[in-house]
């Protein structure tokens, strides 16, 4: 079930269809017969720490396990977490989206609990690499339809498809997300979301 937007003003002014509060929480409302409110924290991590590396990779392997996706080996993955900048998104303790990207905004991964996608989560994590690095970049596996159609929809265009890119020996597709200008407005536009 989609999420219904609890909108309120507050100090810091609306982003993202959601409250954003001076500590930088999102609030989301679900739509459930309890109304019950979740506060998301969103949390960046600069490169060199390895703050919720664990996390970060438990989510990987859980979405690994159910899709057959970001199936990179722990050495790789961590190694590449801690050298990227890393926006996360926790509710409570508990991880439920992350974005590690490079400081040229190339994102190397990125992953949503699938219990908390289609509430804009994603578009979020890439709207703060875009607002961070100026530009956006990534890979995604040709077959991956899901991730093929999220990047659609925030306006990234395919650049070129690259053979034998995964370890695996599947295919990727490069994709970046617009020129500088447009990048803004796109930017702004899922921050007022």
């Amino acid at each position: 079930m989609k999420p219904a937007i609890h909108r309120e003003s507050t100090a810091n002014g609306e982003r993202g269809g959601t409250r954003v509060d001076i500590y930088n929480r999102v609030i989301v409302r679900d739509q459930i017969p309890t109304n019950v409110s979740v506060t998301v924290e969103k949390k960046v991590i600069s490169p060199g720490d390895d703050e919720l590396l664990q996390s970060a990779w438990d989510l990987k392997e859980a979405i690994r396990k159910e899709e057959g996706l970001l199936k990179q080996r722990w050495g790789f993955f961590s190694s590449a977490y801690r050298r990227a900048t890393v926006y996360l998104f926790l509710d409570e303790d508990r991880l439920i989206g992350f974005a590690a990207a490079r400081r040229d905004g190339y994102i190397l991964f990125l992953g949503v609990d699938p219990e908390y996608r289609g509430r804009g989560f994603g578009k979020r994590l890439v709207a703060s690499v875009a607002d961070d690095s100026g530009t956006v970049s990534c890979h995604a596996r040709v077959t991956n339809t899901n991730a093929l159609d999220f990047y659609e929809h925030l306006g990234f265009s395919v650049v070129r498809r690259i053979d034998d890119y995964y370890e695996d020996g599947a295919d990727a597709y490069y994709l970046k997300l617009g020129d500088s200008e447009r990048l803004r407005d796109r930017i702004s536009e899922f921050l007022r979301r």
